[in-house]
């Protein structure tokens, strides 16, 4: 490692990096294996008798590596990703337009959660009503993934960016829901 790679690391894109096809759809596994392959490659410990320099370039290539691994892991993130790689900014900060069909689905689902939220005498009621919403919660995020997954791998970002955004609110009701548990 020299600096010419100091350089190159800056410059690579987590695919890149772990050598795996840029894509929504990633195998898990074979995640894993390069992940592990580019770890063990320039983990630290390696470099222990090499110059500071070598070992600092070390260290930077396994936390990329390690972010690499962190960001490609979890779907969204990796879609989020794959949104800013494209040059689409998803502003989540500012841009909460979404559709009408999720605005009405949201407020059916937070009337819901509301409503489990209230004191129940019935436990074996609001079991039913919460095992109820985390089904229709869960079903709603393995379509949204899948809607999200066919928009990237079609090269379609900013629709894409707007599916992801409807995406995280979801994944906060989700969380919401469950917090409850």
């Amino acid at each position: 490692m020299d600096a010419t790679t100091d350089r190159s690391l800056a410059t690579q894109d987590h695919f890149a990096l772990l050598g795996l096809p840029r894509s929504f759809s990633l195998d898990q596994d074979a995640l894993e294996v390069a992940w592990k392959r580019v770890a063990l490659a320039v983990h630290p410990d390696r470099f222990a008798t090499r110059s500071a320099a070598e070992k600092r370039v070390a260290m930077q290539w396994s936390s990329q590596a390690n972010e690499a691994y962190r960001i490609l892991k979890d779907p969204m993130s990796r879609a989020r990703y794959l949104c800013e790689l494209a040059g689409v900014d998803l502003q989540v900060e500012t841009n909460t337009a979404m559709s009408p069909d999720f605005l009405f689905r949201q407020m059916t689902w937070h009337e819901q959660l509301d409503g489990l939220l209230e004191e129940s005498h019935d436990s074996h009621l609001r079991e039913h009503a919460y095992q109820a919403l985390n089904a229709e919660l869960t079903q709603a995020e393995n379509e949204m993934i899948l809607e999200v997954g066919d928009l990237l791998d079609q090269d379609r970002f900013e629709q894409a960016a707007s599916s992801v955004r409807e995406w995280m609110f979801l994944n906060k009701m989700i969380a919401q829901l469950r917090a409850i548990d």
